[in-house]
C-alpha cells in the first residue's frame, strides 16, 4: 500500500506539472450522500412501474433488510440471495448505505466475467452516470462510454464507483508493476462487492482469502460476498483442519433469514437422472428436447453445444464462446425480445448464460455439472414466478466434463446428490458441495502464499515471481482470431473498418481494444492448422483474421 502511495503521488505531482489541465479533470466526483440520493430516486421510479407479484415484493423485502444491515460494523458479509433475488441493486444499496453511514470513499463491484460486467455497469450507469467507470480487458472498446475523465479515473480508481472483474482487482493485488499497483491505495476504506462469489477460482483461493482478511482487518476495506451458492469460505474449522489451509473470519450475514428467502422463490421443480452412470445420447436429448416449445438447454463444452444445436430444428439459436461477443449480445437480446412477446424459442449454450444473463424460460435441460451450476441454470427457469413451477431438468451428457476443476465439480455434485432425498438446491446442501469441491483442489496451485513469506535469512520477498504466477487466465494455449461477424443483418462493416484502420495506422490500443468484440480465442493448434489452410492470416503478430466465409 505504501508503494503504491508512493507510485501514485508520484505520477500525479508529475501531471500537475506538466499537464495542469489533465490534472483538473481528475478532480469533481460526485460524493456518496449524492450518489445515495441518485440511487432512491432510481428505485422510487422502479418500483412505482413494477407489478406488485410475489417475486417483485420479495424483492422489495430484499432490498430493505440491506438498506437495515448497512450500519453494521465494517468487515466481512455475505449476502445469499437465491437467482432472480435482485442481488445487484440490493448489494449496490447496502454498499452505499454502508459507506454513507462508515465513511467509506467508494464502491468496487468486482465481478467474475467480462460478458456480464458491461450489462452490470450499463444498469449502474442508467442510475449514476459518468460517476461509474468500468475497468477491464474490454472497458475501452466502447467510446460512447468512455471519455477522458473516466480513462484517467481507470489508472488509479479515483473514482466513486468502480466496476471491474476479479482478473483486474485481485491480479493488481498481487502485481509488481507500478502502472498495476497505483491503485491499490484507493482499495483502502472501500465497499469491495464480490459478484457471485462461488467463482472465486478453486486454484488461487487461498492467497485471495488471505488477501480478503488483510483488507478487511487492516485497510478499513468492508466485503460483501454475494451469491445464491454461497460456497464455504466462511468455516475456519473446515479450512484449518486440512493442511492448515485458513477460511474467512468473522462473515456476517445480510439476509435475516436466508432459508425462508430460499423457500419462498422456490419456482422450480427439479428432476435429476433416474441413473447417474448413464448418459444419453445427443439424438435422443434433441428428441426430448424438441417436445418444448421454449426451452433452454445447457452444456458443459463449446463442442457440445454445436453438436446438439446440429441436431435441433432449423430456428433453434445457439450460444457460445465459439461466438464473438458482438454476436452473443445480439443473439442474448434476440432471446430477450422473443420470450417477452411469447414467441417459441429453444436456445442451446454453454454456461456462459448462467453468469448474469437474465432471461426467463419454462423450461432448462443441465447437463450434469457442479452443483452452483445447476442452481445458476435454475436462476434461469420460471424465474419472474409466472408459472406455478418451472422444470429443470438434469442429464448425464455424453462426455464429461474437462479434466480440471469442471470435471471436480461434477463429481462433488454427483457424490452429494446421490444419496439425498429432498430439494437438490436446498442452500445447506452448498457449503456440503464446496467443501467436497475444495477437498479435492490445490488451493493455492502455484504457492503464491510461500512466496510471500519474508525469507528469514536475507529478508526478502519474492514479489516479482509471485505476481507472475498469479494468472487468473491462462491463455498461453489459446490464439485470437477476428471473425467477419457482419451482424443480423449481414451488412455490418464494422469489422472491415476496423481492419483498414490495423492497416494504416497499426496497433493502436483504442483499437484493439474494440477487436476484442469480434475475437474468437481457440487453441494454438486449431489456429496453426487454419493458416496452414489458407482459412485465417496473420494480422499481426499473434493475431489472426478470419479470411475463408465458411469460417464463420
Amino acid at each position: 500500500m505504501l508503494f503504491s502511495c508512493l507510485v501514485d503521488a508520484d505520477f500525479l505531482d508529475t501531471e500537475a506539472y506538466m499537464d495542469a489541465g489533465k490534472a483538473e479533470q481528475r478532480s469533481n466526483w460526485p460524493n456518496v450522500q449524492i450518489l445515495l440520493e441518485q440511487f432512491d430516486s432510481s428505485m422510487a421510479r422502479k418500483t412505482v412501474a413494477a407489478d406488485p407479484t410475489p417475486v417483485n415484493q420479495l424483492r422489495a423485502d430484499i432490498l430493505r433488510q440491506c438498506r437495515a444491515k448497512a450500519i453494521d460494523a465494517p468487515g466481512l458479509f455475505s449476502l445469499t440471495v437465491p437467482t432472480g433475488g435482485g442481488k445487484t441493486l440490493s448489494s449496490m444499496a447496502f454498499a452505499l448505505e454502508h459507506a454513507k453511514y462508515h465513511d467509506k470513499c467508494r464502491i468496487i463491484y468486482v465481478i467474475p466475467y467480462t460478458s456480464i460486467i458491461e450489462q452490470t455497469a450499463d444498469i449502474f450507469r442508467g442510475i449514476f452516470g459518468e460517476a461509474v467507470i468500468e475497468h477491464h480487458s474490454n472497458a475501452e472498446a466502447d467510446p460512447d462510454k468512455e471519455n477522458h475523465k473516466s480513462r484517467l479515473a481507470c489508472e488509479n480508481w479515483d473514482a466513486p464507483i468502480v466496476v471491474t472483474t476479479n482478473v483486474q482487482f485481485f491480479e493488481s493485488l498481487f502485481a509488481a508493476k507500478t502502472s498495476r499497483c497505483r491503485k491499490l491505495h484507493n482499495i483502502v476504506d472501500s465497499v469491495v462487492v464480490l459478484d457471485e462469489a462461488q467463482l472465486l477460482p478453486a486454484e488461487f483461493l487461498q492467497p485471495i482469502l488471505d488477501m480478503l482478511n488483510l483488507l478487511t482487518q487492516h485497510y478499513g476495506v468492508t466485503v460483501v460476498l454475494s451469491t445464491a451458492t454461497q460456497p464455504a469460505l466462511a468455516t475456519r474449522e473446515y479450512f484449518d483442519a486440512r493442511n492448515n489451509m485458513r477460511g474467512l473470519e468473522n462473515v456476517r450475514e445480510i439476509m435475516d433469514d436466508p432459508d425462508v428467502l430460499y423457500a419462498k422463490l422456490e419456482r422450480v421443480n427439479v428432476r435429476l437422472p433416474a441413473d447417474w452412470n448413464t448418459p444419453i445420447s445427443w439424438d435422443a436429448l434433441a428428441d426430448e428436447i424438441k417436445q418444448h416449445d421454449s426451452v433452454l438447454t445447457i452444456v458443459n463444452r463449446r463442442n457440445d453445444a454445436r453438436e446438439l444445436w446440429d441436431l435441433m430444428p432449423e430456428g433453434t439459436l445457439h450460444l457460445s464462446a465459439l461466438m464473438c461477443g458482438q454476436h452473443r449480445s445480439q443473439v442474448i437480446k434476440q432471446i430477450r425480445a422473443r420470450l417477452k412477446n411469447g414467441i417459441p424459442t429453444r436456445v442451446v449454450s454453454t454456461q456462459l448464460v448462467e453468469a448474469g444473463v437474465d432471461v426467463d424460460f419454462p423450461v432448462v435441460y443441465r447437463a450434469l455439472a457442479g452443483l452452483d451450476s445447476i442452481a445458476q441454470a435454475a436462476g434461469r427457469c420460471n424465474r419472474e414466478g409466472l408459472l406455478e413451477k418451472g422444470e429443470v431438468v438434469v442429464f448425464v451428457p455424453p462426455k464429461p466434463a474437462p479434466p480440471g476443476l469442471l470435471r471436480k465439480g461434477e463429481d462433488a455434485c454427483r457424490n452429494v446428490l446421490h444419496a439425498h432425498i429432498g430439494q437438490p438446491l436446498e442452500r445447506t446442501l452448498f457449503a456440503r458441495y464446496f467443501e467436497k469441491l475444495y477437498h479435492a483442489c490445490d488451493l493455492d496451485a502455484q504457492d503464491v502464499g510461500e512466496l510471500l513469506k519474508v525469507d528469514g535469512t536475507t529478508l526478502a520477498v519474492n514479489f516479482r515471481t509471485a505476481a507472475e504466477r498469479f494468472k487468473l487466465i491462462q491463455d498461453e494455449d489459446s490464439a485470437p482470431i477476428i471473425v467477419r461477424y457482419r451482424g443480423a443483418g449481414g451488412d455490418d462493416d464494422k469489422v472491415d473498418k476496423l481492419l483498414n484502420a490495423l492497416k494504416k495506422d497499426g496497433p493502436q490500443r483504442w483499437l484493439m481494444r474494440q477487436f476484442q468484440r469480434y475475437t474468437v480465442n481457440i487453441h494454438n493448434r486449431e489456429a496453426m492448422k487454419l493458416l496452414s489452410q489458407g482459412d485465417v492470416a496473420e494480422a499481426i503478430p499473434g493475431l489472426y483474421v478470419q479470411v475463408s466465409d465458411w469460417l464463420y
